[in-house]
């Protein structure tokens, strides 16, 4: 294991970068400003993999540890680590901040320094939510990451970028809140430590866990987000741009669900499972209903963000069956999820570059203009509907295995979303791509640039690789998942 403070250089080289990337000034210095932003991206992708070549596959626990006292005086620590559920989205979360920078070469033509510097920032403060064990320094991280996402939304997005920014603060902000209740309460009851390992080892009331997995479950499923506080999540990705969107749903929908893994299922087990069916009952509406809403949806973002709910409803209803095949299919869903929304709405964006629509009626016939496109297209669609040997399939088909033996109805009912997912996936494919020629616009469409197919190319290969081959993926997890779900057995009460 290395002996160099990788985790610290995860979070702060993206975070340096990305101020390095803001000091270029004006957009005279665009040119400068893209180069420095894709450097400091690659840089910090090549600093975790490390992570992952020196990860002890056999150790559940924490690795790469980093400890030092920030604010001794209330016992707070500069306190880090991973283990195999937080290295894998390190990983993926620097793997997409490339991808980011990649896409918005072109696009951005105005603050293009701010844009950059805002996702580059943004990387490192992810990093360091995935990689925190002090409650404060996460919720610092946790709460600051808030603030680039909200400036990307609100400044480079749609019409109503700035009702579609304020929606999704206030939102966050009210589940953040829940959340700095919860800390407080577990600092006190532990006599005055912010370790989130120490918390895991506390006896509490079933009483008392009970109101804190509400607080942790109000805060985290706004950030999946779950049924029904989900609506903020259609209008932030109609809005936001490309980048945005895309950050928003390999990353940013991942912060909730890491957050049932750190705090919810190791700390209030007794709450887990008492509560479970209110969480597998949500998860299954996530599932279904928001399925079929995606179903009638006529702009292609709004469709995919749709069907990002119900994706993550797989995740959570994956965790609290309590089993490891359930747990490691929702954690393969995640990873997955990271590369397939994020491809699907930068081939949207692809569209929208050169039409300024989304609106799937006001396409047709696109694979006769854009022929390379629409076989990427649709590799991408068709992982989004869960087809074998795409990453899309391995994990909804381990969550319902582990549903299966948790209770047929329940993995009937879960299934059923395969159906509903083939089916607003493949029919928004056929009316877009399929077709004659539908008007003008069409007509004059260019297929994808060498640019364009890099991106989509890297993500047809990750796609395709956790498709086919998902052991290493599996591998790397399954001891930190045994270890929890070992730790989630016991009972903590008083």
């Amino acid at each position: 294991m290395s002996t160099y403070p990788l985790l610290s250089l995860a979070i702060w080289i993206p975070i340096f970068a990305g101020l390095v990337v803001l000091s270029t000034g004006g957009d005279r210095n665009a040119p400068l400003a893209r180069m420095l932003s894709l450097v400091g991206a690659v840089a910090a992708f090549l600093i975790t993999i490390p992570l992952w070549t020196g990860f002890d596959v056999a150790n559940g626990g924490m690795q790469f540890v980093e400890l030092k006292g920030w604010i001794p005086r209330f016992n707070i620590n500069y306190h880090l680590g991973v283990d195999g559920i937080s290295m894998l989205f390190v990983i993926l979360n620097a793997f997409i901040t490339i991808i980011v920078v990649a896409a918005g070469w072109e696009v951005i033509q105005t603050k293009v320094a701010q844009y950059n510097a805002a996702f580059l920032i943004m990387s490192g403060l992810m990093n360091g939510i995935f990689t925190s064990l002090d409650g404060v320094l996460f919720y610092v991280f946790f709460e600051a990451s808030l603030i680039p996402l909200y400036l990307i939304i609100g400044v480079w997005g749609g019409p109503k970028r700035v009702y579609a920014a304020f929606k999704f603060f206030l939102y966050t902000l009210f589940g953040s809140l829940l959340f700095l209740i919860a800390l407080m309460y577990l600092f006190i009851q532990s006599g005055g430590s912010f370790s989130i390992l120490e918390w895991h080892k506390l006896p509490i009331a079933l009483g008392a866990q009970v109101w804190l997995f509400l607080a942790f479950l109000i805060a985290f499923a706004v950030k999946v987000p779950m049924w029904p506080v989900h609506t903020w999540l259609p209008d932030a990705h109609v809005e936001a741009p490309t980048g945005g969107s895309i950050v928003l749903a390999a990353i940013a929908l991942k912060l909730g669900a890491y957050g049932f893994l750190r705090f919810s299922l190791p700390i209030l087990p007794d709450a887990s499972h008492e509560l479970s069916g209110l969480v597998v009952a949500l998860s299954l509406i996530a599932v279904v209903y928001i399925g079929f809403v995606a179903l009638v949806q006529e702009d292609m973002k709004k469709l995919v963000a749709y069907s990002s709910i119900a994706h993550m409803g797989f995740v959570t209803l994956g965790f609290f069956m309590f089993s490891p095949m359930g747990v490691e299919g929702a954690l393969v869903q995640m990873v997955s999820h990271g590369f397939v929304s994020g491809a699907m709405f930068f081939c949207i964006g692809v569209m929208y570059d050169r039409v300024h629509s989304r609106q799937i009626a006001d396409y047709g016939g696109v694979v006769n203009k854009m022929p390379k496109f629409a076989a990427l297209f649709m590799l991408f669609t068709m992982a989004n509907a869960g087809l074998p040997a795409t990453s899309g399939f391995v994990g909804e088909f381990m969550v319902i295995l582990g549903a299966v033996k948790f209770n047929f109805w329940v993995a009937f009912a879960a299934a059923s979303s395969m159906v509903i997912g083939a089916a607003y996936s493949l029919w928004m494919y056929k009316r877009v791509i399929f077709g004659d020629v539908a008007n003008h616009h069409v007509e004059e469409l260019s297929d994808i640039n060498m640019r364009e197919f890099a991106i989509l190319g890297i993500l047809a290969i990750a796609t395709l690789w956790m498709g086919l081959y998902p052991q290493p993926f599996t591998e790397v997890m399954h001891a930190s998942v045994n270890d929890l779900l070992r730790h989630v057995a016991i009972s903590k009460i008083q």
